[in-house]
């Protein structure tokens, strides 16, 4: 019997995932006979807030078995829409709704989602293809270059690799106060090396001045923190980048600052009038008191990160303006920001910094910090309009690394339908920009989720003095590997956290926070990081190719990238099990491969007998034309 409807199969829908405004979408559903309609199925969709619209289904197709139905849909307005079906037959409604992720059935179920985005939603190129590094500055290189101005409370540390301080200052009570000494020159010197991993563009977490070494408690957005080295470095960092090969993009912290700042100087360590300090400070209307001066709205109830007003007028100008923070450092070569927690900033101040950036240029990168499907993410009560072309060019994608460690680490049989969701709800400009990641400064690095125990149970004290033993970091870094291919090939860019292709281990912040092990590298694991690289830059399908899934099941997925337009593709195999396994030609359509990784069985050539042989824990690598 046919399926009634499936969302991601072209014969009920004609267009793939999110559809452009005023694009027409055909939606068909294909009935039993038995359950041919008396008057004429209906589509019912809508966004939320707005009438539904019903859309009489024309009869297109009969055949023994079904009766096929068809709605075409199309508007000029972008948001997020939800849609079902229903029919009636011998005077009885049956409504026609998602039963598991894409297929619709007649049981009660959920409604499908349509992401509808602006047409003409573009997004950099300069990043499709390309690959990431995530660098926390305090911990990637130390140049070992005095700098001045240097706060005379700060611990600096002479014990680089050594493990980073978690618990608070005996005296102040503050945490993240000690330092190792990164520098942007240390991150100039290794440049030639990022660029022998394949990297294109460097993401840094904060480098505004700031007491603590996160550097998310800003106290000056338009000053290097002294500990980094001057603006001037910067821009040395940006200019040297670029001859080889690579941009850099900054992480924009808007949604807070730090006391310590010149914009809030609750600790008088400023010269400034902040806004702490005086209701006639220019900063007092950038925030929220609610019993001057000393109860005030912070991060997550933070006091020591007082809560912006985003949308106050001078704090938007001050970010935004022509001669405001996003184009001061836009001026000095970076290529974007990332904004930290972007489902804390409100719609109309993203709305400005898009606008303000793209306004330099159109290949200029906005990424934002959301955790969930951001197509259909609320925060605060609000449906959020990320990706619909007006906000964001795209995400970092949690949703990937979460189904990524599962599967390779469980056999999650979830991970197919978890992937494609997010395929499926993303716009393709945003998809192709996707931020893929399996380790990042906010989570356990992924050495340590795949091979280490459990850490549900510890605590700081435990996991300040654990190490893994050498056979958890085998299977650890095997495991790594694997993970690491579906980052590199999936849809979007991936990005390598600082360390992870050194074999870097660490469960929770600060942990996963630590020094680069310079010297004593994982060099296996780098050279595999390389090989990756490669093979991602072989071909321009990972710019923008459209996906397919081949094969999955517990131990094997397998998934092609298309360029339709060229009849090519790319194929992988991965096997994450400790048996060999086999893949049957037939799992597609194209006659002629060329296996760049991977093992071919001796049967004649180009015989349907032919297959892929996958050795435990490996994968494959086959470049295919039609």
């Amino acid at each position: 019997m046919k399926k009634i409807y499936d969302s991601w199969d072209t014969s009920y829908k004609s267009t793939f995932g999110a559809i452009k405004t005023d694009e027409f979408c055909d939606f068909t559903i294909k009935l039993p006979l038995s359950h041919e309609s008396e008057d004429a199925p209906v589509m019912v969709i809508y966004r939320v807030g707005f009438k539904k619209r019903f859309i009489k289904m024309n009869k297109t197709a009969e055949d023994n078995d079904s009766i096929s139905y068809t709605a075409s849909f199309n508007t000029s307005y972008s948001g997020v829409y939800y849609y079902y079906f229903f029919t009636t037959v011998a005077g009885e409604t049956y409504y026609i709704k998602k039963q598991n992720t894409h297929i619709g059935g007649f049981d009660e179920g959920e409604l499908f989602q349509l992401t509808v985005y602006s047409a003409d939603y573009k997004t950099p190129s300069f990043l499709k293809g390309g690959i990431m590094y995530q660098i926390f500055p305090d911990r990637f290189c130390k140049s070992g270059i005095e700098h001045k101005d240097i706060p005379a409370d700060r611990v600096i540390r002479d014990d680089w690799g050594g493990t980073p301080l978690y618990k608070p200052h005996p005296e102040t009570g503050m945490w993240n106060y000690d330092y190792f000494g990164g520098d942007l020159e240390g991150i100039i010197s290794k440049l030639p090396y990022l660029q022998s991993l394949g990297v294109t563009c460097i993401y840094m977490n904060p480098i505004f001045e700031s007491h603590e070494n996160h550097r998310y408690s800003t106290a000056n957005y338009k000053l290097v923190d002294p500990m980094l080295g001057t603006n001037e470095d910067f821009k040395k960092l940006c200019s040297e980048a670029k001859a080889h090969g690579i941009s850099v993009i900054l992480d924009g912290v808007f949604s807070h600052t730090g006391a310590n700042s010149i914009y809030f100087n609750k600790y008088d360590y400023y010269d400034t009038v902040g806004a702490y300090n005086s209701k006639e400070s220019e900063y007092y209307e950038w925030y929220n008191f609610t019993s001057y001066p000393d109860v005030y709205e912070a991060w997550w109830g933070i006091d020591s990160l007082p809560n912006t007003n985003e949308n106050n007028y001078k704090f938007t100008q001050f970010i935004c303006d022509d001669d405001g923070v996003l184009h001061y450092w836009l001026s000095l070569g970076a290529s974007g920001f990332r904004l930290d927690v972007a489902d804390e900033l409100p719609d109309t101040f993203l709305y400005n910094v898009r606008k303000s950036m793209k306004s330099v240029s159109s290949e200029k990168l906005v990424i934002g910090e959301v955790w969930k499907d951001a197509s259909n993410a609320e925060s605060y009560g609000i449906k959020r309009r990320y990706l619909l072309g007006g906000q964001l060019d795209s995400v970092m994608n949690y949703p990937f690394r979460d189904a990524i460690l599962s599967y390779i680490k469980d056999g999650d049989p979830e991970f197919k339908n978890n992937i494609m969701t997010i395929i499926e709800n993303y716009p393709k400009p945003a998809t192709d920009v996707l931020m893929n990641f399996v380790s990042t400064h906010d989570v356990e690095r992924a050495i340590s989720v795949l091979g280490d125990e459990s850490i549900e149970d510890k605590d700081k004290e435990w996991m300040s003095t654990h190490k893994m033993t050498p056979a958890q970091y085998k299977k650890g870094k095997t495991l790594l590997k694997l993970a690491m291919v579906l980052m590199y090939f999936l849809p979007g860019v991936p990005c390598i956290y600082y360390g992870d292709e050194a074999g870097m281990e660490g469960h929770k912040d600060p942990f996963n926070r630590g020094c680069y092990p310079w010297g004593n590298e994982d060099t296996e694991l780098i050279e595999f990081t390389k090989q990756l690289s490669s093979l991602r830059k072989s071909s321009s399908i990972f710019k923008d190719g459209t996906f397919r899934f081949l094969a999955f099941d517990k131990d094997v997925v397998g998934f092609a990238r298309i360029k339709e337009s060229q009849n090519k593709a790319i194929l992988v195999f991965i096997n994450r099990s400790d048996k060999v396994r086999y893949i049957d030609r037939k799992v597609h359509k194209y006659s002629k491969y060329n296996i760049v990784v991977g093992k071919k069985e001796i049967p004649t050539a180009d015989s349907d007998a032919v297959k892929l042989k996958l050795d435990p824990y490996s994968f494959a690598f086959i470049k295919v034309e039609a």
